[in-house]
């Protein structure tokens, strides 16, 4: 009878430290990828239009140009 005592008595505090647990290894993961990424750039920035300068088909078309 003892046993099912100390399990109902500490099962919260287990639940705890699982979940404890299971955040430091999910934060652990994420820090390992970060450092393996390394530092984010926006690569992708909008690249706005000069409105003083008229388009031309020259411009839409030649994909090389920047």
């Amino acid at each position: 009878m003892g046993i099912h005592y100390d399990y109902k008595s500490t099962r919260s505090a287990k639940l705890m430290e699982k979940q404890a647990k299971r955040e430091k290894k999910l934060a652990e993961k994420k820090a390992k990828r970060l450092a393996k990424e390394g530092p984010r750039n926006d690569e992708n920035k909008e690249k706005v239009l000069d409105t003083s300068k008229p388009i031309t088909l020259d411009f839409l078309t030649n994909p090389d140009k920047e």
